[in-house]
């Protein structure tokens, strides 16, 4: 009898572990990351000319068809002039009108001189027929008599261009005490597209530059997922993958993989460490009426398997450890701790998808030990936590 009690005494106490069983199933490994949408076709309607805005009538998420007017344009108001400004023109307008009745009388005294010199051309004629005068005295009457028409036309030219001298500094003045939309015609600026409004960089009436955005348009039926990916993960992506849309606001969405950019860019994580990182383009496959709150720049979860597997035998990730250059679990058989050695094939997250070479004695219903204690050896005795 003591020598029983000192047996259980000194026998070794069952470790308490927390077990799971092995299965056969679909093994998934994927790349996860959180993305965003974008319209695959953005159209910034700006401003064709330099003028004043009017106050636009359109507001974020109206639609608008192709052709539609979506502003319209002025010329801008001329520059306002102060009372001193405005003596000056006046003063200047006299000074442009002095100009015009001189150019006017210059126009009168070279009218004078080619009429005259005209008379001077028909009595030459006369007198050259009676042989009073010679051929050369002809000749130069004719002369006298072409300069004077060029100079009677100058004449012409130069009371114009004085006369549109004034008008234009007429212009000027009346132009200050006009508005601008009283004076020009409206220029208007049309939809290229058929879509809805996505921005409005500029609401309200002002002066806009030549090329200032005026809004942005766009289809949201069109839309595409974008995905920044480590470098690391984006090589084992391929065009043409299936892929699924998640926590959006709404059910599991199908995408596919159309594009990965061939550049890779640096971004800074929140811990502050560099990676590089690429954009990866997705498709989204599901119908629109499956997606109908879903708009512009929205977050998504992006989901992308790249090994799937069937039949594979499935161990929990917390079973698995490093037992030499492979990885080992234990198995639970007859009340104690037994390690096997096993080969992880691939593993994602919550699973480890293992090659047997252990002849078989892994399958699936085989109850493995999940996170065993440090202190754990081959055939200690175990003693199995409810679950």
């Amino acid at each position: 009898m003591l020598i029983c009690v000192l047996l259980w005494a000194f026998s070794p106490r069952p470790i308490e572990v927390d077990t799971e069983t092995l299965q056969r199933g679909r093994f998934e490994r994927s790349v996860d990351n959180d993305g965003w949408t974008q319209l695959r076709d953005r159209y910034v309607v700006s401003a064709p000319l330099t003028g004043q805005m009017g106050r636009l009538s359109l507001r974020e998420g109206d639609k608008v068809r192709q052709g539609d007017v979506i502003a319209q344009l002025w010329p801008t108001a001329p520059t306002l002039l102060n009372q001193r400004e405005i003596q000056t023109q006046h003063e200047h307008i006299l000074s442009l009108q002095a100009q015009v009745l001189v150019a006017d009388t210059a126009v009168e005294r070279a009218q004078a001189a080619l009429q005259q010199a005209q008379s001077d051309t028909r009595r030459s004629e006369q007198l050259h027929q009676l042989h009073f005068i010679s051929a050369a005295q002809q000749d130069m009457v004719r002369l006298a008599q072409s300069l004077r028409e060029k100079e009677f036309h100058s004449a012409q030219h130069q009371a114009q261009g004085a006369r549109h001298t004034l008008a234009e500094a007429e212009a000027m003045l009346r132009e200050s005490f006009t508005s601008s939309r009283a004076l020009a015609t409206v220029r208007t600026v049309k939809s290229p597209v058929s879509g809805q409004v996505l921005r409005l960089p500029l609401k309200s009436e002002g002066v806009v530059a030549v090329g200032t955005p005026i809004v942005e348009l766009g289809d949201t039926h069109q839309l595409e997922v974008v995905v920044d990916l480590l470098t690391e993960d984006a090589t084992q992506v391929r065009e043409g993958m299936e892929a699924q849309l998640l926590n959006w606001g709404g059910g599991a969405l199908r995408a596919s993989v159309r594009r990965i950019e061939p550049s890779a860019i640096t971004k800074v994580s929140a811990l502050g460490v560099e990676e590089q990182r690429v954009n990866v383009v997705l498709d989204i496959l599901s119908p629109v009426q499956q997606r109908q709150t879903l708009g512009d720049r929205f977050r998504v979860d992006v989901h992308i398997p790249v090994q799937v597997t069937d039949n594979a035998l499935i161990a929990p990730i917390g079973a698995i450890f490093p037992h030499g250059a492979k990885h080992g679990l234990f198995i639970l058989r007859s009340g104690r701790a037994v390690l096997k050695e096993v080969v992880v094939v691939a593993r994602n997250g919550r699973q480890a998808w293992l090659r047997n070479e252990s002849e078989g004695e892994l399958r699936s219903g085989t109850e493995v030990i999940i996170y065993p204690p440090p202190s754990l050896n081959n055939g200690d005795p175990i003693k199995r936590l409810p679950h």
